[in-house]
């Protein structure tokens, strides 16, 4: 899923950043140098394919990932590596 889209390397890089500590979409837009529409976008593409889901309810909510995604981490990370080749691995 992450690998096969243009929008890969971003939404791999989210996976990275909310797997070190919940952050929400400004959060993210910000550490990324990316704009709010474009990071929601990503999100709702991780949160349909299930690889994060958000903390409470409403603007603000920070999203972490999902329990799937936690225990097959060994998994996710191995192709977050091969999408960032190495640069944050």
């Amino acid at each position: 899923m992450i690998e096969a889209s243009r929008g890969g390397a971003t939404r791999a890089r989210i996976l990275l950043l909310i797997r070190e500590e919940p952050l929400n979409v400004n959060q993210l837009a910000r550490k990324l140098g990316l704009n709010y529409r474009s990071v929601l976008h990503h999100i709702n593409v991780l949160l349909r394919n299930g690889l994060i889901v958000r903390v409470g309810e409403g603007y603000g909510s920070p999203f972490i990932l999902s329990r799937e995604a936690e225990e097959h981490w060994d998994i996710v990370y191995e192709s977050i590596c091969r999408i960032l080749g190495g640069e944050e691995c």
